[in-house]
């Protein structure tokens, strides 16, 4: 007998005798109805709890917001299916940078740039999550992680308020990055330290009429 095959026996040895496991129930919440001034309530109390910043906004602000958000950052770079409208008002000593499938910034590269603009696939109101699937307005997941302020455009029609209404949304084979403030982390004697494991900064617009 090879050591594969006594591997193999030896486990279907051991669970000869195991107990047929139960079906789990699922009766957790899976729908809500929380009207949509809630839904918004709800994610900015979370947002700011996690030190985030947050604007409310309607679709046509966006220029304006993002300028203002990013008019310290010498550069900026963006995913390539990106609206470029909400790029146009950023002042012109600001370098854009397109990140595209073709023309992909390497993490040095990456590192060197102040800050990104993404949009966002959905956001969960009750736990301040926002979900990022890699759609060509969201980009790869290393463009927002590794500069150090991340902008981020939430559409208000994607908010939702349970995790069970948000994973219908998601393609769970797509490369997902789960946003829940700003990256922040603590060692043994709970010393907070940001921007360990993502942006020190994160900003959110939650957009009307998006």
């Amino acid at each position: 007998m090879s050591a594969k095959e006594e591997i193999l026996s030896r486990i279907r040895s051991a669970l000869s005798d195991a107990p047929v496991a139960e079906e789990t129930p699922r009766e957790y919440r899976t729908s809500s109805q929380m009207p949509e001034e809630e839904l918004i309530e709800l994610l900015v109390d979370r947002l700011i709890d996690y030190k985030a910043g947050v604007e409310v906004i309607n679709s046509a602000q966006i220029p304006e917001f993002v300028a203002a958000k990013l008019k310290d950052a010498n550069s900026v770079v963006y995913p390539h299916g990106l609206e470029q409208r909400w790029l146009s008002e950023l002042p012109t000593g600001i370098t854009q940078i397109p990140d595209a499938p073709g023309a992909r910034l390497s993490v040095a590269q990456l590192d060197a740039t102040s800050a990104v603009v993404t949009s966002s696939q959905v956001s969960i109101a009750e736990s301040g999550t926002i979900i990022l699937d890699g759609e060509p307005n969201q980009g790869r997941r290393a463009i927002s992680l590794v500069p150090d302020r991340h902008l981020c455009i939430v559409p208000v029609s994607s908010i939702v308020r349970l995790l069970p209404e948000a994973m219908v949304r998601l393609t769970i084979t797509r490369p997902l990055t789960w946003i829940s403030g700003p990256s922040a982390t603590s060692d043994i004697e709970l010393e907070r330290v940001e921007g360990v494991h993502g942006p020190r900064t994160l900003d959110v617009l939650l957009v009307r009429g998006l």
